[in-house]
């Protein structure tokens, strides 16, 4: 059986999507609210049917699926191609820190998002490629009907539109711990059923980002 449905998983909370430092690949770990964050989740998804979960390596995402993981009784696939873009140089800056002591870059950056590769880190280009070559391995080997999927906001901004065309991915804010979902019948095209939900937390404050925000 073709997966019928995608889950999009943002992980939780961390002190420095707080103080709203660019993360990257750092080993930022959840804090207290993120750990309830990813609880809630967690009883929300035990109902989705959810029969096999993907996740980020690094340690904010691995984290956020141990704790679904340990309620829903799956084990979690760890994927290096699902992290957050490499921001290099920038990695712990604020935007505000990136564009006053990296004027020239940032200039880079937003005249041609897609390319500019930051000193150290990624392009857009790169994060593409990576993600859409899980993708292609996901499709061709897993049997589930609804899969997980724990990754990251620019990795998630830059996946949905290769499946949904018509998506305008800059118009949606990642909360932490928001769950996207994609849904089709049979081997039909991708739609989108659920887009940055977070009425699972149940009240929980949650952060979002928007565009060029790769946190």
């Amino acid at each position: 059986m073709a997966i019928q449905q995608l889950v999009f998983l943002r992980p939780g909370e961390t002190d420095w999507n707080r103080m709203e430092r660019w993360q990257g690949t750092v080993a930022v770990p959840l804090n207290e609210m993120g750990r309830a964050q990813a609880e809630r989740a967690a009883q929300y998804i035990r109902n989705t049917g959810m029969s096999a979960l993907y996740t980020s390596d690094l340690r904010r995402a691995l984290e956020t699926a141990q704790i679904i993981a340990d309620v829903i009784g799956l084990q979690p696939v760890q994927d290096a191609r699902l992290r957050e873009r490499a921001v290099g140089i920038w990695q712990g800056l604020t935007r505000q820190e990136i564009a006053s002591w990296y004027p020239d870059e940032y200039a880079q950056l937003q005249a041609d998002p897609e390319n500019y590769r930051i000193p150290g880190g990624e392009s857009r280009r790169d994060v593409r490629e990576r993600v859409q070559s899980f993708m292609t391995d996901l499709f061709a080997r897993e049997q589930s009907e609804v899969v997980g999927i724990l990754s990251h906001t620019t990795a998630m901004r830059l996946l949905l539109p290769e499946l949904v065309p018509d998506f305008e991915p800059n118009k949606l804010k990642y909360s932490n711990m928001s769950v996207t979902t994609l849904g089709r019948e049979g081997d039909g095209p991708w739609r989108i059923t659920m887009l940055d939900d977070t009425r699972h937390l149940e009240g929980l404050a949650t952060r979002s980002f928007g565009e060029l925000e790769d946190r």
